[in-house]
């Protein structure tokens, strides 16, 4: 009796792993004609169907987009962002291209990034990071607004966006940051510059409110920065007759002295 009883057994146990392994064949022979079918295209129309159907139920049970949020907007008009969107009220939720829609904003010239979200069931959100006016670009007479990463920012009266330091030179927007970065660690002298040119794509002048020039060197700025600042704060050396200061050599200060100024004729005595 136990031996039929294990017989029994070992059949049951042959018979589910029999109709396991038919399960699986069946699974990859079923995963590996959608994938041919997938792969040679003919899903595709079906796809398209079902996802037509999908957007029409979700506008049918309130899935339409009826408002547009922006958060972080303040120089870029909502007009042009609404534009840039190309959407329009009513219009399925799940039809809008997210990723196409980000890179259209981020071409707009106050967005520095956007990011875009659907808020189910109606409501598209927009959050907007803008470029900040950095410095003016003087290039061939013109001046140009740059942000701080150095880009363009296109913009029509300059005077509203306040005292700028201006920068010359052709790869001056892309070095402006860290320039910016050494003048702050010395606030009270950074406050008097007023342009900074940049020379030989190496190196960097900068001119002061009362027109003295100060070059600094190619390497070891950070220190010339430094100790120019401390002659200021001992000896007021920008207040002294001179045009420039070199700070290119680690061992000493060079300043060139103010030309002297050319001697007047007396005028002459027209009395008798």
């Amino acid at each position: 009796m136990r031996f039929l009883n294990r017989l029994q057994t070992q059949g049951r146990a042959a018979l589910i792993r029999a109709l396991a392994a038919a399960a699986g064949l069946t699974f990859c022979a079923l995963a590996g004609a959608l994938f041919w079918l997938w792969h040679a295209g003919a899903l595709a129309p079906l796809s398209a169907r079902i996802d037509a159907r999908l957007h029409f139920i979700g506008a049918e049970n309130g899935l339409a987009l009826d408002k547009v949020e922006i958060e972080g907007r303040d120089r870029q008009s909502q007009e042009s962002i609404l534009e840039a969107l190309e959407v329009r009220q009513g219009m399925p939720v799940l039809d809008i291209d997210l990723a196409a829609a980000q890179a259209r904003l981020e071409g707009l010239p106050w967005v520095r990034s956007a990011e875009i979200e659907r808020r189910m069931p109606d409501t598209l959100f927009i959050k907007i990071e803008e470029r900040q006016p950095f410095a003016f670009w003087q290039k061939n007479g013109t001046l140009m607004l740059i942000d701080r990463d150095g880009m363009v920012i296109p913009a029509g009266d300059l005077s509203s966006y306040g005292p700028l330091i201006v920068l010359v030179g052709d790869d001056a927007p892309g070095n402006a940051e860290p320039l910016f970065d050494l003048l702050k660690t010395e606030p009270a002298l950074a406050a008097r510059v007023r342009a900074g040119v940049r020379l030989g794509q190496r190196r960097w002048t900068l001119r002061f409110d009362n027109g003295v020039e100060a070059a600094l060197p190619e390497t070891g700025a950070p220190a010339a920065w430094h100790r120019l600042a401390a002659l200021e704060a001992s000896g007021r050396v920008l207040e002294r007759a001179i045009s420039a200061i070199d700070l290119r050599l680690p061992d000493r200060v060079v300043l060139k002295a103010l030309p002297a100024p050319s001697a007047k004729s007396a005028p002459k005595d027209k009395s008798t």
